[in-house]
């Protein structure tokens, strides 16, 4: 996990996680037959004016690896949370820069803000047929299944919820 840093994205960053987002989704095959939800995946400048969109770049070339959209509830963005909640969307690494802990580092990143803000606990929905690295990186990382917080946003597509409680802050 060396030689990277997380980092809210900045404008200039949008085109790479637009790119890569879209390839990430592509090459995990969660866009077939999707009505656009490419193009929701691509508008970066949308998803940052609502919630905070967060890049893993890496430290010696600058190149964005992942991304991820950090949300509370309430928020145009959010599907699942709940008060009290934050939840995080459209995780994404590149699929050249898989295997170098970038998901991780945004997934903590992720944790780590919702600390910082209060919130209670952190949400999340995984295709049920998601790469099932993806399924082990949240297992590892304490995210449990929370069967009352499955949903299907259209046909065909089952999405699982996950939830990670934080420490009550004293």
């Amino acid at each position: 996990m060396t030689g990277l840093v997380v980092r809210r994205a900045e404008p200039a960053d949008h085109p790479a996680v637009a790119r890569l987002t879209v390839a990430a989704y592509e090459a995990d095959g969660q866009l077939k037959g999707e009505n656009g939800y490419g193009a929701v995946l691509a508008d970066v400048a949308t998803r940052a004016e609502t919630g905070e969109v967060l890049v893993a770049v890496d430290e010696v070339t600058g190149a964005v690896l992942g991304a991820v959209t950090f949300v509370l509830a309430g928020t145009p963005y959010a599907e699942l949370s709940g008060p009290g909640e934050a939840e995080f969307r459209m995780l994404a690494v590149d699929p050249a820069a898989q295997g170098r802990g970038a998901g991780k580092a945004l997934v903590r990143a992720c944790v780590a803000r919702a600390t910082e803000l209060g919130c209670s606990a952190v949400v999340i929905c995984v295709r049920s047929g998601m790469a099932a690295a993806a399924h082990r990186l949240y297992e590892r990382l304490g995210f449990v299944r929370v069967p009352e917080k499955d949903w299907s946003p259209l046909p065909g597509v089952e999405l699982l919820g996950l939830r990670l409680d934080l420490p009550a802050r004293g």
